[in-house]
């Protein structure tokens, strides 16, 4: 019997099951860990922070905002070429209108700095709870993820030219004289991320926000810890125990749990999408 394959369906997007990518950023748990990651040390950035400020409903709904940044990367991820370059399109139209006094989202030096911390949030995830990983899969990931900086207006001049130059980069934008400069308005938002209204009728009045931020003290374990100081964080003997522990619970009991529970639908959806059609009767 011959079969038919569905092209479109069969497309592998601008990354594919062979990639770094893929095997990166397919378990739950650790870009739950890198999201708040990145989204703290995008805001250490005094013009990220007023951006977010000034054009968004973050404090309110902060949960919407990580659901929004993990979907749209997960789409550019796992997505087919052209959901994902439409997923690339939407957030170009919509950064257009994000600027304010300094600042403007499609400054390129700006969409270098948010795309730096989702890239090295992943990576450091990765190596800090299911690695190590090693030099050639790093550096493989970065150049992988490289076509995205472009695709959202990063040049080759603000583009490092490797893992290497992405890390010197890195460590130049929080140094003492980096830009990136934890401040007032960075702590404010931090506190909607640490202690967010929780969604449904877990949000109800009377239940105590702080009952539950040990829940991301693993992520606030992977920050850089001048970040982590410069925000206030907590990190003493109680915050480094649980977070071992959190992170030790989840290494033992994740080989035993389903893909379709630990693992991301996006990328389980791209694994389906990959396979071949039966020919229609």
């Amino acid at each position: 019997m011959v079969l038919e394959v569905d092209t479109q369906r069969r497309d592998p997007g601008m990354f594919g099951p062979d990639s770094a990518a893929w095997r990166f950023d397919r378990e739950a748990m650790l870009l739950l860990g890198a999201g708040p990651r990145a989204l703290l040390l995008q805001l250490a950035h005094p013009s990220v922070a007023a951006g977010v400020d000034e054009h968004s409903d973050f404090r309110a709904d902060p949960w919407r905002r990580l659901d929004g940044t993990l979907r749209s990367y997960l789409r550019i991820i796992y997505g087919s070429t052209p959901a994902a370059r439409a997923e690339i399109r939407r957030l170009n139209a919509l950064h257009r209108g994000i600027r304010g006094a300094g600042y403007s989202a499609r400054d390129p030096a700006l969409s270098m700095w948010v795309h730096a911390t989702l890239v090295d949030s992943t990576i450091v995830a990765n190596d800090a709870w299911a690695g190590p990983v090693t030099r050639d899969d790093a550096a493989r990931f970065y150049e992988e993820t490289k076509p995205i900086a472009r695709a959202f207006g990063v040049t080759d001049r603000d583009l490092p030219h490797d893992l290497a130059a992405f890390e010197t980069y890195l460590a130049d934008q929080i140094g003492p004289d980096g830009p990136v400069k934890v401040g007032a308005t960075a702590r404010d938002l931090a506190e909607s991320i640490l202690h967010p209204p929780l969604p449904g009728v877990l949000g109800r009045p009377g239940v105590p926000p702080r009952l539950y931020d040990w829940t991301l003290w693993p992520s606030l374990g992977l920050l850089p810890a001048a970040i982590r100081e410069a925000y206030g964080f907590r990190w003493g003997p109680l915050e480094r125990t649980v977070s071992t522990w959190l992170v030790a619970s989840w290494r033992a009991w994740n080989p035993l749990l389903p893909a379709s529970f630990r693992q991301m639908p996006q990328a389980l959806a791209a694994e389906r999408r990959l396979r071949i059609v039966p020919p229609r009767q």
